[in-house]
């Protein structure tokens, strides 16, 4: 199996991560390393909708999400859709629902939308993970967005990116500082994941954003040059083949992952490394 990311896994990733910014298919195809005509014949035989079809659709599900919540302003739901007008984002909306968004938000949770949810990552296991080194890692903050996440089900988390990169200041975002994520609270049916930055007393930080304390600890630290799209293939590999072979003991504390500052949010390069807690000998 090859270890080179599928770019129908990379515009996937992308697609969540930028949904509300200016995509075209000319940058995906750019950023996927592939020619626009391959990409669309690809995406569209993976996916069953062409890719820019798949963004639309994306947009007016999140926007229909929004509107059976109950969201006040619809011309701000329509232009946050990517749509200059009432009237055009009411097309657009009632083609892809078959209703309009006043009648979506009139009825809320009982409207009958087929939503379009975000497309599942590709998690199976990576045949070659780079080896894992052994490093001690100081306390440290992670100030960001955070959710709650349904075990097994990963589609939310580069959506969850994109929310960080379209609420992060610009005091943050022009530095390109490391990011930083924490999976931590694991239920059997539930886990909480928070992504954000290492916040400093000179940085001011939104208000929406949340903060989770990470104690000292040894960690197991996996470093990959894959594209991003692939961490949940490199998960798989660790957990489902090298722990076993291992005689590591991995501790129930939050698992990190971090991107350092090589690391590209708007195309998804640069590599990445995942810090496993090792339990302490005692």
């Amino acid at each position: 199996m090859s270890t080179k990311t599928n770019p129908i896994q990379k515009a996937l990733w992308l697609v969540e991560t930028t949904l509300h910014d200016d995509i075209s298919l000319e940058r995906m195809a750019t950023n996927c390393d592939v020619m626009p005509f391959h990409l669309t014949r690809a995406f569209a035989a993976v996916t069953g909708l062409s890719l820019m079809r798949y963004v639309r659709a994306r947009r007016l599900s999140v926007a229909a999400e929004k509107l059976v919540e109950g969201a006040p302003n619809i011309l701000a739901v329509a232009l946050d859709a990517g749509y200059n007008s009432h009237e055009a984002f009411t097309r657009a909306f009632r083609d892809q629902f078959g209703c309009t968004p006043e009648q979506a938000r009139e009825n809320g949770r009982a409207t009958p939308l087929a939503l379009i949810p975000p497309a599942s990552l590709d998690i199976s296991p990576l045949l070659h993970i780079a080896p894992p080194t052994i490093e001690k890692r100081g306390a440290f903050k992670i100030a960001g967005i955070a959710a709650r996440h349904r075990q097994g089900d990963y589609a939310g988390l580069p959506r969850q990116w994109g929310r960080l990169a379209a609420s992060a200041p610009p005091s943050v975002t022009n530095a390109r500082p490391a990011l930083f994520s924490a999976r931590h609270n694991d239920d059997p049916e539930w886990f909480d994941y928070i992504c954000g930055v290492m916040p400093t007393a000179d940085r001011a930080l939104p208000h929406a954003f949340n903060s989770l304390q990470i104690a000292a600890a040894d960690y197991l630290i996996f470093r990959q040059n894959q594209h991003v799209s692939a961490i949940g293939r490199v998960f798989t590999a660790i957990y489902g083949r090298w722990l076993l072979e291992s005689d590591h003991d991995i501790a129930g504390a939050p698992i990190i992952e971090h991107y350092p500052t090589t690391f590209d949010p708007p195309t998804g390069n640069g590599g990445f490394e995942i810090w496993l807690p090792l339990r302490a000998n005692i």
